[in-house]
């Protein structure tokens, strides 16, 4: 089992920066790639950024230059730095885990407002 607890979700105005965390626990071993993704009422759950064991990362085209994700291996965490936010940035951010032999982890969510 990998359970996964975010935090660092706020309201900003547009052009302000927030850092979300991930800390993981439990069977991090198995866990290969984790990664952000986000979600407003009524649609699809969308990716953000993942990044791999390997360090390697992947962004969305819409947030590619303005958000870093990143891990912390000694603490078990993900962050996903946001700069220069839009208030179409705004949603509820979901930390995920791709984990081997098993399904997907997920996260509790945690909210971003952006303002204009």
């Amino acid at each position: 089992q990998v359970q996964l607890v975010e935090s660092g979700g706020g309201l900003v105005q547009a052009g302000g920066s927030l850092r979300l965390s991930c800390a993981a626990s439990g069977s991090i071993s198995s866990i290969y790639v984790m990664g952000w993704y986000r979600q407003a009422p009524g649609k699809q759950r969308e990716l953000v950024a993942l990044i791999a064991t390997s360090g390697s990362t992947n962004y969305a085209d819409s947030v590619k230059g303005r958000f870093t994700i990143s891990r912390d291996n000694t603490k078990n965490t993900v962050y996903l730095q946001m700069n220069s936010l839009k208030p179409e940035d705004t949603d509820v951010y979901y930390c995920n885990a791709l984990i081997a032999g098993r399904g997907p982890a997920w996260g509790q969510g945690t909210q971003v407002i952006v303002s204009s």
